[in-house]
């Protein structure tokens, strides 16, 4: 994967961290289309990093290329333009990104992207704005943008829009990037999904058990999550994160997790990080504010 560095010039550089999905149950299927599911978030002291820098002419420029997507469309040039149009701000940003986490990995890069651009912006433009109002905006752009404006692990439900704080155990996991793009609404459309998981609650949920409804499906479509899941299944139970195509497996430390990331071959890429349930762009956001 390409990295950028962020410039020197830039006067904010935040991070955007990973998130995992602990588990995800799908309970039904909506009148619009969008499906009913409960799912816990966590997040990962990785991931990707935001430059930002003031603009006085109102222009938002977004200055590192993404393969295959094109400037405008960018969810970070998307949360930008619409906080600037909603606060009614005259004044623009330059953006840079140093980007870690793979696309349509299920750890929520672009989704955390457009959340550290909304955070980032609102502390730069010094708009004011709460987390409730960042939230609601960035639910237009994403179903888990807000869990990452947010920035607390999270019991989800509806369409992940309803939160719940939680407090979880911060192991550290070894997560595994199979080299393949996994579309999230074929996994949505498969006739074969679980779409009848009865709900549970939040107790018996953080007393353990949960599973992802979508890994049948991702494991029958994508051949490379599938080899990725029975691998790392040989050295700690594994599991598909959101509708993948990243899988985990979870460690009491670091060098159990570091033992067996070494262990993997290099066609399967994979990073070590530690779970937290406070993500890593909200500590800094609050060091800033004490500053």
């Amino acid at each position: 994967m390409t990295t950028h560095a962020i410039p020197t010039h830039a006067e904010l550089v935040l991070p955007a961290p990973a998130k995992l999905n602990l588990m995800l149950h799908i309970l039904g299927r909506r009148a619009d289309g969008y499906h009913e599911l409960q799912t816990l978030f966590q997040f990962l002291d990785h991931g990707d990093e935001l430059g930002f820098a003031l603009r006085a002419d109102g222009q938002i420029r977004l200055h590192t290329e993404m393969p295959g997507v094109t400037h405008d469309s960018n969810l970070i040039v998307r949360a930008a333009r619409q906080l600037q149009q909603l606060s009614g701000t005259a004044l623009g940003a330059d953006i840079w990104l140093d980007k870690r986490l793979p696309m349509g990995g299920g750890i929520g890069g672009g989704s955390s992207d457009a959340a550290t651009t909304l955070l980032g912006l609102n502390h730069l433009w010094q708009l004011g704005w709460d987390e409730d109002r960042l939230a609601s905006l960035g639910l237009g752009l994403g179903a888990d943008v807000p869990v990452f404006v947010r920035g607390r692990a999270a019991f989800a439900e509806g369409v992940g829009e309803r939160l719940t704080p939680v407090t979880l155990n911060e192991p550290w996991f070894l997560v595994a990037i199979p080299q393949v793009l996994v579309s999230t609404a074929e996994v949505f459309n498969d006739p074969e999904l679980t779409r009848d998981t009865p709900p549970i609650k939040v107790r018996s949920l953080l007393e353990g058990g949960g599973r992802n409804d979508c890994q049948p499906v991702v494991e029958k479509r994508y051949s490379a999550v599938r080899n990725a899941l029975i691998l790392l299944n040989n050295f700690v139970p594994a599991r598909l994160t959101g509708t993948g195509a990243c899988v985990f497996g979870s460690f009491p430390n670091q060098d159990d997790a570091d033992k067996v990331a070494r262990q993997l071959p290099a066609t399967l890429p994979s990073f070590v990080a530690q779970g937290r349930n406070v993500s890593l762009l909200h500590q800094q956001l609050q060091a800033l504010a004490k500053k």
